[in-house]
């Protein structure tokens, strides 16, 4: 517990090594990462590394409950795994309850020895870490929510690597500020580690090129906004003004909320400064130049949000080809948003209507416990689809231990028949968490080449708080050790 005061409001917050946002986690692609986790708090706790793969290693992905119980007060686990196939930027964070509002920072891979980006090298990498600050004690608001049924209520501020910034009370001296070189070329690692909000972001004056999402290199492109749903990481070049500016230029992170529920409408806001080579800022007072400011989207901007999903394409060059998107099919799934230990999992919904029209009186939600079994290797194809029922909403769905191919999305309800053809198979973004469009659909392929319980679930934790989660059990393959889930170690916690 580390004692933090933002919005002049101080709280015991739970912190890991008494940093917040915590501190990085860094690696080489193909390193063994072995990470010893002490909890020194009341609360029980467990640790995810948000999209790593995690093959054959499902015993160190850390959601609660479903791949170990939590590290109780006193007690130790060590997280191992490898890191294969991916470079770029992720991120860990607690995975029980809301505690991941504080407890998390990024996961930085850096390509193997010797290896290169697909880009030119930036002069200097910076992580972006968004959030949400509550002054209220976020168990306390989400354990209130559950008692009373009501809708939770909103953070009080957005955070950029955990400050709120000059467009909040008492905030003026909790501003991010990043300083730049003319002319220089600088990586941002962005992170949205925010709890219940996609984030829109920009820099006044300066453009991004989007060059890598969720550890997967994409095509570069330009954009003056970029979107980023919680779970989501983008990494962006911004190159800097060949001539020092007589201005500072705000960045702000602001909400896309698609649906009828309060949200937090308040924009954090950062500083970029332009300094000069002996690292003094320009003209050496900042607060007397003129401070430029973006135009961010509305939060409900559903044009943008679908516009800029549209423009993720994987890399798939010679140097860094696409991994293999499945062709064939072996099964597939169409899941609405109302979420579900036995293996009955529907794999459509039990009860279809018009899921974007009219919703019906009684929807006949169950309240169960299944999961959804994979045979070794199976290629599948599997639908989301937003439905009306209480209000159309973005929803940002993460899968653990795989990336998926988005082969489509679309609004309105998914067509079986013509939706398909329109997919693309060539060189479609590969992520592992997905905004599914409000009032609409996303189609991912996976292969289900990792055995071990994998979790589903929205990222936005009140979500996945109500039920809108399930786990897929993929079993072991046939080719021995190389196809089979590791045993569980020793420390595993126990209940």
């Amino acid at each position: 517990m580390t004692n933090v005061t933002r919005l002049c409001t101080t709280k015991a917050l739970l912190t890991v090594n008494g940093q917040y946002p915590g501190p990085p986690v860094v690696a080489r692609e193909g390193d063994r990462v072995v990470i010893k986790v002490t909890n020194n708090v009341k609360n029980n706790i467990s640790i995810h590394w948000h999209g790593i793969r995690q093959l054959r290693s499902g015993w160190a992905d850390g959601p609660a409950y479903v791949t170990q119980c939590p590290i109780q007060t006193g007690q130790s686990y060590v997280y191992k795994f490898i890191v294969k196939r991916q470079r770029g930027t992720l991120w860990w964070h607690a995975h029980i309850s809301w505690l991941r509002a504080s407890i998390h920072g990024p996961i930085i891979i850096y390509p193997k020895k010797n290896a290169s980006y697909p880009f030119p090298r930036p002069h200097q990498e910076v992580p972006i870490v968004f959030g949400e600050w509550w002054n209220a004690d976020t168990e306390t608001v989400i354990n209130q929510a559950m008692q009373s049924g009501a809708q939770a209520n909103v953070s009080d501020a957005y955070t950029i690597n955990g400050l709120p910034g000059l467009m909040y009370n008492c905030s003026t001296n909790d501003t991010f500020r990043l300083k730049v070189n003319p002319g220089k070329t600088y990586l941002l690692r962005i992170v949205n580690a925010a709890l219940n909000s996609d984030l829109f972001f920009a820099i006044a004056n300066h453009t991004l090129t989007v060059v890598e999402a969720d550890a997967v290199y994409v095509k570069p492109f330009q954009t003056n906004v970029i979107l980023i749903t919680p779970g989501q990481t983008t990494n962006v070049l911004l190159t800097a003004m060949s001539q020092p500016p007589n201005a500072t230029f705000l960045m702000l992170a602001g909400p896309f909320a698609t649906g009828t529920a309060a949200f937090d409408n308040s924009t954090s806001a950062g500083i970029l400064e332009y300094v000069t080579s002996n690292a003094t800022a320009v003209n050496s007072s900042s607060s007397s130049l003129p401070m430029m400011k973006p135009t961010l989207p509305a939060p409900n901007d559903t044009s943008f949000a679908a516009n800029f999903s549209q423009k993720m394409r994987s890399l798939g060059n010679p140097k860094f080809p696409a991994a293999a998107v499945p062709q064939k099919m072996d099964k597939q799934f169409l899941f609405t948003s109302n979420g579900v230990y036995n293996t009955t999992f529907p794999d459509n919904p039990p009860f279809p209507f018009n899921y974007t029209g009219t919703p019906p009186n009684n929807t006949q939600t169950l309240n169960d416990t299944r999961v959804e079994v994979l045979p070794f290797n199976t290629s599948v194809q599997l639908v989301l689809q937003d439905t009306s029922i209480a209000t159309f909403e973005s929803h940002p769905l993460h899968l653990h231990g795989f990336n998926f191919f988005i082969v489509g999305q679309g609004m309105g309800n998914y067509n079986a028949s013509t939706d398909p053809s329109n997919f693309n198979l060539v060189d479609p973004p590969e992520r592992n968490t997905v905004g599914v469009p409000s009032g609409g659909w996303v189609a991912l392929r996976f292969l289900a080449d990792n055995p071990g319980v994998w979790f589903m679930h929205c990222h936005l934790e009140l979500h996945t708080s109500w039920g809108l989660k399930m786990a897929w059990v993929v079993l072991n393959g046939n080719g021995g050790r190389s196809q089979s889930l590791l045993p569980p170690p020793k420390d595993l916690p126990p209940c």
